[in-house]
């Protein structure tokens, strides 16, 4: 268990930024912490390794915000918008009683940064989770674009820069590399 809790903040273009979030969640299992690792914007119909791998390690439970998101389309449909900044505000909620219960030593909000940036979050949930977890609770938020208030909020910040990509070639994502 945590003596203190702090705020992590993953964000900027560059890749890795759930990959740290996920060894993190590793390495605090490893140690007998609890963890929940909650994916926004990543539906439980994608085939993602790191929910295959890390569904069977002792400590680490996953939480999927199982809205039905296309990174590519989503945001110009106003419908699906609202639904998932509903299901958002719902997950939040839940994750703010956990947190306020210390019902895990680490949690990892996978994406939610990228989600404040595009409005499907809002900061005042995100500052009530905050205020609301126990004090010995972790936090660790991820995601391109983590706005400048979060940011103050953080006790550390962590940006990813590209400075190569394989994308940029043509490399496509590949299974069990990117997802």
């Amino acid at each position: 268990m945590l003596s203190k809790g702090l705020i992590q903040v993953y964000t900027g273009p560059g890749k890795g930024k759930t990959t740290a979030a996920l060894g993190l969640a590793l390495r605090a299992a490893g140690q007998g912490n609890t963890v929940l690792f909650c994916q926004f914007l990543k539906p439980a119909l994608l085939d993602l390794g790191e929910r295959k791998a890390l569904t069977s390690v002792a400590g680490i439970t996953f939480r999927i915000v199982n809205a039905q998101w296309d990174m590519r389309r989503s945001l110009d449909d106003v419908q699906v918008t609202q639904q998932v900044r509903a299901e958002i505000r719902e997950a939040l909620a839940e994750l703010k009683s956990a947190a306020a219960q210390r019902q895990y030593d680490l949690i990892c909000l996978d994406e939610i940064n990228f989600c404040l940036a595009r409005g499907l979050a809002e900061m005042d949930d995100i500052k009530s989770l905050i205020q609301a977890r126990d004090e010995h609770v972790e936090l660790v938020l991820t995601g391109r674009d983590a706005p400048s208030e979060l940011i103050k909020l953080a006790d550390l910040v962590t940006e990813m820069m590209v400075r190569k990509h394989p994308y940029d070639n043509g490399t496509c994502a590949r299974k069990g590399i990117e997802y």
